[in-house]
């Protein structure tokens, strides 16, 4: 059963598939422990142009979009519902649930989806794409949030 999250309101958030498949370069270079363990995972905040606003790193994943969604709220910028959430490794329902909660339209993870994940962020309005790659991205739902560009 997916837990209760009212679907969000479609603020007009969207990102070129290129800029999409580019996210995990990014990523890695902001990942500072990553780079020195091999261990951490991380969360960032993405805007429309593929740039990454604010990272945080955690050995759990949890801890990690945790860390970064409290510190977006105790800035108060950027506008949540204007970013996507990159996650490190798989995208569990859970992460999904954080985002959607936290009013965040967009969830593009490294690794792949649950099938619950997809399903919530069906039901919330909320863009799902997983296997990120240099170049390739695969999105499960809210495919009218990433624009096919030259």
């Amino acid at each position: 059963e997916l837990p209760v999250v009212a679907p969000l309101e479609d603020l007009g958030f969207r990102i070129g598939y290129r800029e999409l498949a580019g996210l995990p370069e990014r990523l890695e270079e902001g990942q500072g422990h990553h780079k020195d363990t091999g261990a951490m995972h991380a969360g960032a905040l993405f805007d429309a142009h593929g740039r990454l606003l604010a990272a945080r790193e955690d050995i759990g994943r949890h801890n990690a979009v945790d860390k970064l969604i409290g510190h977006a709220l105790r800035e108060g910028t950027p506008a949540l519902g204007q970013c996507g959430l990159l996650l490190s490794g798989r995208a569990g329902f859970e992460l999904v649930h954080k985002a959607a909660r936290a009013g965040i339209p967009f969830v593009a993870a490294i690794g792949a989806p649950t099938t619950l994940s997809v399903d919530l962020a069906r039901h919330a309005n909320v863009t799902l794409a997983g296997f990120l790659r240099p170049g390739k991205a695969n999105v499960y739902t809210g495919n009218w949030r990433v624009q096919i560009t030259q």
